[in-house]
């Protein structure tokens, strides 16, 4: 039941992260590593498919691996995480606590992306000094 369960959510994020590559507002790399997370304990096939898929393996392979979240996928989840939430706080809520609430949440999430690993990109010289 719990393998069912797992797939199901797996599959739902899978989904979102699906409608995100193609709608900037929507992140894509989170709802790919929760579905990952579920497939790893539910379905090595569908793990599989997710990390070896041409269009949606690049979003998580980096940080399945070890190697951390690309400086450009941090800089637009960033950005997209600001224009969202200031936008709610702005235009949308109008109580001061819960806009507070909003941009502590914002802070701290970017902090978080912020500070995670990047993996080390190689230029040209790297490359011809192997």
């Amino acid at each position: 039941m719990m393998k069912i369960l797992l797939m199901v959510i797996g599959s739902i994020s899978l989904g979102l992260g699906m409608i995100g590559v193609v709608l900037p507002v929507l992140p894509t790399t989170p709802f790919l590593l929760i579905s990952l997370a579920c497939y790893m304990r539910s379905s090595r096939k569908l793990y599989d498919f997710v990390l070896s898929n041409k269009y949606l393996g690049p979003y998580v392979k980096d940080y399945v691996d070890g190697k951390g979240i690309p400086i450009k996928a941090k800089k637009r989840a960033i950005f997209l995480i600001w224009i969202t939430i200031g936008f709610s706080v702005l235009f949308v809520i109008d109580k001061i606590f819960l806009r507070l609430m909003l941009l502590t949440i914002a802070s701290i999430v970017s902090i978080y992306i912020w500070t995670r690993s990047t993996p080390e990109s190689k230029n040209i010289a790297d490359i011809n000094q192997q």
